[in-house]
């Protein structure tokens, strides 16, 4: 029983963002397996990860932190992880190339005067920035007045947001609530 004990314990301190105090094992387990584990078999098995963790064979470990354990990195992969975590903040998109990349997908194609008479402002660094994160595409020229460049999303789009096909979109319905109008029915 303590080697399945061990591996509930392991996952849940794993999946936790937070230190997780024995008393909330405690909870969790007897929850579990509907029965009242003592507290010295979970403080067994948080020692023996503590003792598993602490070998070089992981990059990580359990470590006695804010009343409880949780998995952290050793301090030996603190600069990897940093350049990491740092470039993965670069691939964050700001507020306005969200506003820009929301108009291009529920309109495209569409052109870059198209989208800056919906928004108001001008968006060429938006539109250069998702061009970049290869988030959208050109989708050809369009057939009016000086032939401007049509965008559209790419299947990066699609990866980028964990969507299969534009159908899987939300509708603009799906973000308003309707509110009662004068002369409508209230029910």
């Amino acid at each position: 029983m303590i080697d399945f004990l061990l591996l509930h314990i392991e996952s849940i301190v794993f999946c936790s963002q937070k230190p997780v105090s024995v008393s909330e094992i405690v909870s969790a387990m007897n929850e579990i397996y509907d029965t009242q584990i003592p507290e010295c078999d979970i403080k067994t098995c948080l020692e023996e990860l503590l003792l598993k963790y602490n070998s070089d064979n992981y990059p990580f470990q359990v470590i006695k932190t804010g009343g409880g354990v949780q998995f952290l990195t050793k301090p030996a992969y603190q600069t990897s992880i940093g350049i990491f975590l740092k470039q993965k903040s670069k691939k964050r998109l700001s507020t306005t190339a969200m506003e820009t990349l929301s108009i291009l997908a529920y309109k495209q194609p569409i052109s870059k005067s198209s989208i800056e008479q919906i928004r108001g402002v001008n968006c060429d660094y938006a539109i250069q920035k998702l061009l970049e994160k290869e988030l959208i595409e050109i989708k050809g020229k369009a057939e009016t007045v000086g032939k401007p460049v049509l965008y559209g999303t790419s299947d990066k789009f699609m990866d980028y947001f964990g969507i299969n096909s534009m159908a899987e979109m939300p509708t603009p319905k799906d973000f308003t609530e309707n509110e009662n109008e004068i002369g409508e029915k209230q029910e």
